[in-house]
C-alpha cells in the first residue's frame, strides 16, 4: 500500500518528503484555498506555488482537482491544468468528481463520467473523487480513472447523522455501506478485476489509516497531523526515555 500526503502546505509536504515513505500528494480546491491564504502574505504566485509542490513530489503522483461543474469547462479546466503544470515533473493527476451535481436534481450527472472517460482517452490520468458508493467507483474505473477515492471520514459522518435522526438501535446503513472502512472493502470487492486503484480519502485518524490498509486500499491519503500522529505511541516514548537514561555509551 502506498502512503499519500493530504495536502496543499508546501511546508508540511516538504518535510514528510524528507522522511523518504511518502509517494504522493492529493490536494482539493479547499486546501488550495488555504495555502493561497499563506501565498498572499509571502507574496509568491500560484503558478510558481505549484510547480515547487510538483518539483518536490518528483515521480510521486499529485492530484490537482477541477473547479468547474459540467462536461465541456471540466474536460477544458482538465486538459489546460495538465498542460501547464505537468511538463514541470510529469507527475500531475486530475482529479474530477464523479458526479458534479450539486442539487437533488440535475441534467448533468453523467458530465463527471464523460470528463473522466475524454480526459483518459487522451491519455490524462484521472483520480476521480467524491465516491460514496461502490458503483460510483465500477462506473469511474470503467469509464478509465486511474484512482478513484472513496470517503472514509465523511461516509461515517453521513451514516452518524442518519443514526442520530432516526435514534434506532438497529445497524445503520448508506445504501447497504456501514461504515467508511466497509466503503473500502467492498469498492475493493467491486474493482478485484480491474486496473483502477482504490484511494482511501477523508482520513481522519490514525485508527481510520490502519483499518484503511486493512481492508485492502491500494492508497491511503492522510493530512500531516494523522501522518504524524501514526507514530504515536505512550509506551514508545516511555522505551526511549528509558533506553536513554540507562545508555552506557
Amino acid at each position: 500500500m502506498k502512503i499519500f500526503i493530504d495536502s496543499a502546505d508546501l511546508d508540511e509536504i516538504k518535510e514528510v518528503y524528507s522522511w523518504g515513505i511518502i509517494e504522493g500528494i492529493t490536494t482539493n480546491p479547499s486546501l488550495i484555498k488555504k495555502a493561497n491564504e499563506k501565498l498572499r502574505k509571502k507574496r509568491v504566485s500560484f503558478n510558481d506555488y505549484i510547480k515547487e509542490i510538483l518539483i518536490i513530489a518528483k515521480n510521486t503522483p499529485v492530484s490537482l482537482e477541477v473547479t468547474t461543474t459540467n462536461h465541456k469547462n471540466m474536460v477544458k479546466e482538465g486538459e489546460a491544468l495538465y498542460k501547464k503544470f505537468n511538463p514541470v515533473a510529469k507527475n500531475v493527476y486530475i482529479k474530477v468528481p464523479i458526479d458534479p451535481c450539486f442539487e437533488k436534481s440535475c441534467s448533468w450527472d453523467m458530465d463527471g463520467v464523460k470528463t473522466i472517460k475524454e480526459l483518459s482517452k487522451s491519455g490524462i490520468p484521472v483520480n476521480a473523487t467524491l465516491i460514496f458508493t461502490p458503483e460510483q467507483a465500477l462506473i469511474a474505473s470503467k469509464a478509465g480513472a486511474k484512482f478513484v477515492s472513496p470517503y472514509v471520514g465523511r461516509e461515517d459522518d453521513f451514516i452518524k447523522e442518519k443514526r442520530m435522526k432516526t435514534k434506532s438501535k438497529k445497524k445503520i446503513d448508506d445504501k447497504g455501506i456501514y461504515s467508511g472502512i466497509d466503503l473500502i472493502k467492498k469498492c475493493k470487492e467491486i474493482l478485484k478485476n480491474e486496473k483502477t486503484e482504490v484511494l482511501a480519502a477523508s482520513i481522519r485518524n490514525p485508527r481510520q489509516l490502519r483499518e484503511a490498509a486493512l481492508a485492502g486500499a491500494d492508497i491511503v491519503t492522510a493530512p500531516y497531523k494523522v501522518l504524524k500522529d501514526s507514530l504515536k505511541h505512550k509506551k514508545t516514548f516511555e522505551g526511549m526515555k528509558r533506553f536513554v537514561k540507562d545508555s552506557v555509551y
